[in-house]
């Protein structure tokens, strides 16, 4: 297993490099958000080959984060491309949009961030029920009699802290674990699958967890924006129920750079990946202790069919050899 996998890393120089060499000059210099995370960085990675080696382009990272990247493109009107923006947490970004200076082309997730609350794929078939929030809050025990809560600092620390009061955890009898960084919330899930044992609390996705192991949302009713909003409060006096909403991760581009790369923006614009794809990559990429590069070169060897059709056909002549 370890050859195949340094047979593949190794690959990495190949791929970057199989197709003919094509002059910056046919698109000229790019500049894209890498933000400081997993899946920024792998889909960063991905854009970033297609357009170097399919489109000719110079392309630079830029490292970022929602809220910093949303500040750049007010001040000085770069990066050109700004891909996985959480909306949500970025008023600046929208202010950008209205005001004619970005545009939002691309659902770069699918399905949109996803949050809730999970219990494993083994405990949902034995105990269906459970995946009801009035099951667990009927039957604490089966889920262990626990929620695995956010640390503290965490948004969905506010939103949960909330929502145990809405839902009536305390007087149901479930008691709520505060765990003390993202890294202990993780463990707990993996030590419940090691053991089969039952597990209950709050993750997001994508995620690598979400791609090694197999859970289920459970269904806590539906989306109500004032109840959802109020629990964003740390001081929220009438909490209520809701789910969340999926949300929106968006690709923008400046609009001077739509207008001067057309071919680049529609490109972009076709770039997305489901939940399920991300949360595989992410899994293979931990398990594997790969790059963002490697995991790039992973999706690509094997995911030609989504790919190629993101591609204009100059672009497919250039990259034939990659596509199967």
């Amino acid at each position: 297993m370890k050859k195949q996998l340094l047979a593949t890393f190794s690959a990495t120089a190949c791929l970057f490099a199989l197709s003919s060499p094509v002059k910056a000059a046919e698109c000229g210099e790019v500049s894209i958000t890498e933000m400081n995370w997993a899946s920024s960085q792998f889909v960063t990675a991905v854009a970033s080959f297609l357009m170097e080696q399919g489109y000719g382009c110079k392309v630079t990272k830029v490292p970022s984060a929602t809220v910093t990247a949303a500040a750049s493109l007010a001040e000085t009107g770069k990066p050109d491309i700004a891909t996985e923006m959480w909306v949500n947490s970025s008023p600046v970004y929208e202010k950008l949009e209205k005001d004619g200076k970005v545009t939002t082309i691309a659902k770069v997730f699918k399905d949109g961030g996803e949050e809730g609350w999970w219990i494993p794929e083994y405990l949902a078939k034995s105990n269906p029920e459970l995946t009801k929030i009035e099951g667990v809050l009927a039957n604490p025990k089966a889920v262990g009699g626990r929620f695995h809560n956010c640390p503290v600092g965490w948004g969905c620390r506010i939103a949960n802290d909330n929502y145990k009061v809405a839902f009536g955890f305390e007087k149901n009898g479930l008691e709520v674990f505060d765990h003390g960084s993202g890294e202990t919330l993780a463990t707990s899930i993996a030590e419940a699958y090691a053991d089969k044992k039952p597990w209950f609390g709050y993750y997001w996705g994508p995620t690598a967890i979400l791609g090694k192991y197999k859970m289920v949302k459970v269904d806590v009713g539906p989306y109500v924006k004032e109840n959802h909003d109020c629990a964003q409060k740390k001081v929220c006096e009438n909490p209520g129920k809701s789910s969340w909403p999926a949300a929106p991760v968006v690709t923008g581009v400046t609009n001077t750079f739509k207008t001067s790369h057309p071919e680049i923006a529609d490109l972009m614009s076709k770039v997305s990946f489901t939940n399920d794809q991300l949360n595989a990559v992410l899994a293979w990429k931990k398990e594997n202790s790969a790059s963002a590069e490697e995991a790039a070169v992973s999706f690509i060897q094997a995911n030609s069919d989504i790919w190629s059709t993101w591609l204009n056909d100059s672009a497919k002549k250039k990259l034939a050899g990659l596509i199967k």
